[in-house]
């Protein structure tokens, strides 16, 4: 396994519907690293974002998907997803603010 440093474990967020009606729980998603484990995305969350407290993290592996172009078939890349739960006194993360 790769030595991950914490400012490569998250790679974007992800902005959906779904992940956005979480975000008034508290609750970020985002895109990792596929080989990051859960405390390694709590550390990166606490030291990118200053004033924030994680209370606990939630991760799913997600396949890619098949596509097709012609006659030729392949996948996408697999990607992990991380759905990361702030404690209420934390502060909220910026990037979201303007969305």
């Amino acid at each position: 396994m790769a030595d991950i440093k914490y400012y490569d474990v998250i790679l974007k967020p992800v902005i959906t519907e779904k992940s956005m009606n979480a975000m008034g729980e508290k609750k970020y998603t985002f895109l990792v690293h596929p080989e990051a484990n859960k405390s390694q995305i709590k550390e990166a969350v606490e030291k990118m974002f200053e004033g924030t407290k994680v209370k606990s993290v939630n991760t799913m592996n997600m396949d890619g998907k098949k596509k097709r172009r012609g006659a030729v078939v392949g996948k996408t890349a697999k990607t992990k997803k991380a759905i990361v739960a702030l404690t209420e006194e934390s502060k909220d993360i910026e990037i979201f603010e303007g969305l």
